[in-house]
């Protein structure tokens, strides 16, 4: 395997078919090329779809009135579906499988949010403590809301940190007082998002105290939970159950989709990792068909070798060559141009991603196409044993070239 003359043969015999040599592995070149870009894209294409739900937990369902479309029971349509708090609590007690669960109450009209001469608008959620699970908060500084505010009506906020930087600027925040309409808050903590800057330009405060500051008496606007690691088939079996929960609560007809919001994230994030599968099997069908044909080429090209040498073979088994060392180097050969060749077009696959992912213009939906290095190596070993197949049947031709045979060949 490591006999210097051989390699030195084989090299020879290359340049002396340098076209021949280059268009062999070009095909395989091409080959690997077009599975890394594919698979390159397909990764982009799946961090894009994956940024998308980057906001919100992808096992919740998210609940949300709206006003009834067809007459139930001698109720005629158009009627409002108001959410209270004893249809959270009779979905977080009865409904099997709720992880996490909180409501959402929307104060009316603008709130004024100043400190000290500092002021703005900003976005007021007032919601439970699960909130921060589903909407993936991270705290930075302090806390979170807690049950004790909740239960004790206290006049306690949360802020983002674009939040802070608007009214505080460089000071500390954390225990400092923010007015909303004239009331006093006390900021208990800081936190970042996932879903981004404008996530951060919320206050969240205790769903309890706003109610009862902003005249909301027990009405919610919209609730939401998390599943935990339930299957899909389960979650869906809790959309249904919870919807004939809320008709019957509310006095809707169940069929009425207009009554009340339902969106199963469960569902949209299966779709997306079937979508996403199928995608890889595509790109890896598309990319192993493309290696393939390069394979299938250079085992052709390889049988014109073992012809055009027939008579220089039957000389050299004349003369003692073995048959193991004829099949030695016509597939030492063959996995020489593969492997050079799908080396380079692996190269230039990934120079080619990093090029794309820096000149394309940015994109939520393709974002940072590349491979990992598992997939580099596995491509990589898939070379080298493509070579040694496309070379196997012109090697094993080769070493039962017969002595006689080959001197007569024409």
């Amino acid at each position: 395997m490591f006999d210097l003359d051989r390699w030195q043969e084989i090299l020879a015999t290359i340049r002396q078919n340098k076209l021949r040599a280059f268009l062999t592995g070009f095909s395989v070149a091409w080959g690997i090329l077009m599975l890394v870009v594919l698979m390159g894209s397909g990764e982009g294409l799946a961090n894009g779809i994956q940024h998308q739900f980057r906001d919100d937990a992808v096992n919740s369902i998210w609940v949300r009135s709206g006003q009834t479309s067809i007459p139930h029971k001698g109720l005629q349509p158009g009627r409002t579906v108001r959410f209270t708090n004893e249809d959270h609590e009779v979905v977080a007690r009865d409904i099997d499988g709720v992880e996490y669960i909180t409501s959402r109450f929307y104060p009316r009209g603008e709130l004024a949010v100043s400190y000290k001469g500092e002021t703005g608008s900003y976005d007021i959620r007032s919601v439970h403590p699960d909130h921060q699970y589903l909407e993936n908060t991270l705290v930075s500084k302090g806390r979170f809301l807690n049950d004790l505010d909740i239960a004790e009506y206290r006049k306690v906020a949360a802020i983002g940190e674009r939040v802070k930087d608007g009214l505080f600027g460089d000071a500390p925040a954390v225990g400092e007082y923010i007015n909303i309409n004239g009331i006093p808050f006390r900021v208990i903590g800081l936190f970042r998002d996932e879903g981004g800057e404008s996530e951060e330009e919320k206050i969240y405060l205790p769903i309890s105290t706003a109610q009862k500051a902003f005249a909301g008496g027990n009405r919610i606007r919209m609730f939401m939970l998390t599943t935990g690691e339930e299957e899909l088939a389960k979650t869906e079996a809790m959309t249904e159950e919870i919807k004939q929960t809320l008709a019957q609560r509310h006095n809707y007809s169940p069929d009425d989709r207009r009554a009340v919001f339902i969106n199963n994230l469960n569902e949209f994030f299966q779709r997306f990792v079937n979508l996403m599968a199928g995608i890889r099997i595509f790109v890896w069908i598309i990319g192993i068909g493309t290696i393939l044909a390069g394979v299938v080429g250079v085992s052709n090209i390889m049988m014109i070798v073992v012809k055009e040498r027939t008579k220089e073979i039957g000389v050299r088994k004349a003369l003692g060559a073995t048959p193991g060392s004829i099949l030695g180097l016509v597939l030492q050969e063959s996995v020489l141009i593969t492997a050079v060749a799908g080396y380079v077009g692996l190269v230039l696959g990934v120079a080619l991603l990093e090029a794309g992912g820096r000149v394309l213009p940015e994109s939520e939906f393709f974002i940072n196409p590349g491979i990992d290095l598992p997939l580099a190596l596995a491509a990589t070993a898939l070379l080298v044993v493509a070579g040694t197949l496309a070379g196997t049947v012109p090697a094993l031709r080769a070493a039962r070239v017969q002595p006689v045979e080959a001197l007569k060949d024409e």
